[in-house]
């Protein structure tokens, strides 16, 4: 009789068995009721493991680390901007005689390094005042020159810090003629006074945009000659400063007790024009 074969599908193979026990994760079944001692090993056992006393090399217990202190630097203060106009005035003698007699009054002040820096007079304009007003109250107050505005000759603004302050300055210049006094520094912030030929503008002036200035009025003064006082462009117009502002440094004045001024020529052009 021949053999018979069954064939078994896949999905009737007998699939192992799963043997029953603890599982993964889970902690193995103890006895019910453990004893008192068992539970006494199982707590000192977690205590251990759960703290452990780190030790030196000689069975000391090691000292903890002190913690770190925080940091007591706070973010730096923002400064405040505070906005700041003033005007000034290139002062010429001798405006309508040829370039070599022409003669600009000058201011000079020595910085932190020990240098003469030389610049055009200015300061602040103040309340009532037009910036045309404010450049000639200036002139006379830092070199005792008197003078005459003709035209504008442009303005120039930067920025510094001080007294806890964020400065921005702008400062308005015009083209002024002689029309009387004599140079003084009665300004203590002013050490010098002169004179300076209108030629060596550009050597003398400590700064560039007060050079370009210059350029600017070597150009209004040929105008002039040539084509007369009507022919310089017309100022711009101005109104009387409103409120008072805030001045990024204070000016003092000598007083009268400062011992007596030295009257006639001095080492620093005083005098009068030419």
């Amino acid at each position: 009789m021949p053999a018979t074969i069954a064939w078994v599908s896949d999905g009737e193979q007998a699939k192992p068995r799963r043997r029953r026990g603890r599982r993964r994760g889970r902690r193995a079944a103890g006895p019910a009721n453990p004893t008192a001692a068992d539970a006494a090993t199982t707590e000192t056992s977690d205590a251990t493991v759960a703290s452990p006393t780190p030790s030196s090399g000689n069975g000391q217990p090691r000292p903890g680390k002190p913690g770190r202190p925080r940091s007591s630097r706070r973010a730096p203060a923002r400064l405040r901007t505070v906005h700041e106009t003033s005007a000034g005035g290139l002062v010429i003698d001798g405006i309508e005689g040829p370039p070599e007699t022409q003669v600009a009054a000058l201011i000079g002040r020595v910085d932190r390094r020990g240098r003469m820096l030389w610049s055009l007079p200015k300061g602040h304009i103040e309340q009532g005042e037009t910036a045309e007003e404010t450049a000639i109250r200036e002139v006379a107050e830092e070199t005792g020159i008197r003078g005459q505005v003709l035209a504008a000759l442009g303005s120039i603004d930067y920025w510094f810090v001080t007294e806890g302050r964020r400065v921005h300055k702008t400062v308005h210049h015009y083209l002024m003629q002689f029309s009387g006094g004599e140079l003084c520094d009665e300004d203590v912030e002013v050490t010098e006074v002169a004179w300076v030929p209108v030629g060596e503008l550009p050597k003398r002036l400590a700064y560039a945009d007060e050079r370009r200035l210059a350029e600017v009025a070597g150009e209004l003064i040929q105008l002039l000659q040539s084509d007369g006082v009507a022919a310089l462009p017309p100022l711009p117009r101005t109104t009387p400063r409103r409120r008072p502002q805030t001045h990024s440094h204070t000016r003092n004045r000598r007083s009268d007790d400062a011992g007596p001024r030295q009257s006639g020529p001095r080492t620093n052009g005083c005098g009068p024009g030419t």
